[in-house]
């Protein structure tokens, strides 16, 4: 090859980018994630986890909006409205996209219809815990304890519709108890509330309440997948005690309905180079999480067929938020 066309050829690599990105190669200004709880939940700390290495990859900021409340419908909604263009996504939950539109007599949008599924991210246990001033240290302690003091004993969880909310209606219907609910705008301010000692039970998720829990700032019991988890193999799960007990959280990036087919398959391969990566797939691991990265249209049937289990479990429960 001639000199001259050696330089020529290694300026038009060089331009490429260049050239790709004015011609409206995606993304060229910073993403925006709403994540619809508040500062310091598990979805917070996901959604963080995914900005940190998109940013690496393409060299764009990531933005990491938190708007909590209704049990994570009020960010969803914001979403749903946004420019269908990839630049605003949600972090959206197992609440809000399949328990929230069988829970809510009214949501300002549709969870199958205004969004576009991206992937799910992580599947999570949750960790049932309780104050530390509670007279229980083991599942069975706490059911007859709760038995004893039927109605006298209150619970909290991130917000009306979340799975700890769920998780701890499931585990009343269990046992055949019932508990005061006191909903919070996010994990961060039912977990103080906790150390506080103003609730005496809580279920969410281990991602977020492990450390509390290793630190002894709050005593956990048991998890609740059906079979305990490598990152505190010494818990049972609620399971061994109440038979057949099993709630499991997940969260994934959704997108709003006609974003370009190309931007959504984009972010999942995203998702899955990103959390498939050794050193995050063991940092899940050791609070319990687990990787879950899925194409768009298998996360598509996977959120619909999660809908139609927890609007099974809102609807035996006869809960209803108007």
């Amino acid at each position: 090859m001639r000199r001259r066309d050696f330089i020529i050829n290694a300026a038009a690599s060089c331009l490429a980018p260049a050239i790709a990105h004015a011609q409206g190669a995606w993304p060229q200004k910073p993403v925006t994630i709403v994540v619809p709880f508040g500062a310091g939940g598990s979805a917070d700390l996901v959604a963080r986890m995914f900005a940190q290495h998109f940013q690496a990859k393409h060299g764009v900021s990531v933005v990491i909006e938190n708007k909590g409340g209704a049990g994570g419908s009020i960010g969803s909604a914001f979403v749903a409205k946004a420019a269908p263009d990839g630049y605003t996504l949600v972090l959206g939950t197992m609440s809000t996209h399949a328990i929230n539109p069988a829970l809510y007599a009214k949501l300002p949008f549709d969870a199958e219809t205004d969004f576009e599924p991206i992937s799910p991210i992580v599947r999570l246990p949750n960790l049932l815990v309780v104050n530390n001033k509670l007279p229980v240290k083991s599942v069975a302690e706490l059911v007859a304890y709760l038995r004893a003091n039927d109605g006298k004993v209150n619970y909290g969880s991130a917000g009306n519709g979340t799975s700890g909310h769920l998780s701890t209606v499931m585990l009343m219907k269990a046992i055949g108890v019932t508990m005061a609910h006191i909903p919070f705008r996010g994990t961060a301010d039912e977990m103080a509330a906790m150390v506080g000692g103003h609730i005496d039970l809580a279920i969410d998720s281990m991602t977020t309440i492990w450390p509390m829990a290793k630190s002894g700032e709050v005593r956990p019991l048991a998890v609740t997948t059906p079979k305990r988890v490598v990152a505190a193999p010494e818990l049972p799960t609620i399971g061994e005690t109440v038979t057949g007990f099993e709630a499991i959280g997940w969260q994934g990036l959704f997108a709003p309905a006609k974003t370009p087919r190309a931007i959504v398959e984009q972010l999942a391969a995203d998702v899955k180079h990103i959390f498939l990566q050794p050193e995050l797939v063991a940092a899940l691991q050791n609070v319990g999480g687990e990787p879950l990265p899925m194409s768009p249209d298998e996360f598509a049937r996977f959120a619909q067929s999660e809908r139609v289990k927890w609007g099974a479990v809102v609807k035996e429960a006869g809960l209803r938020i108007d």
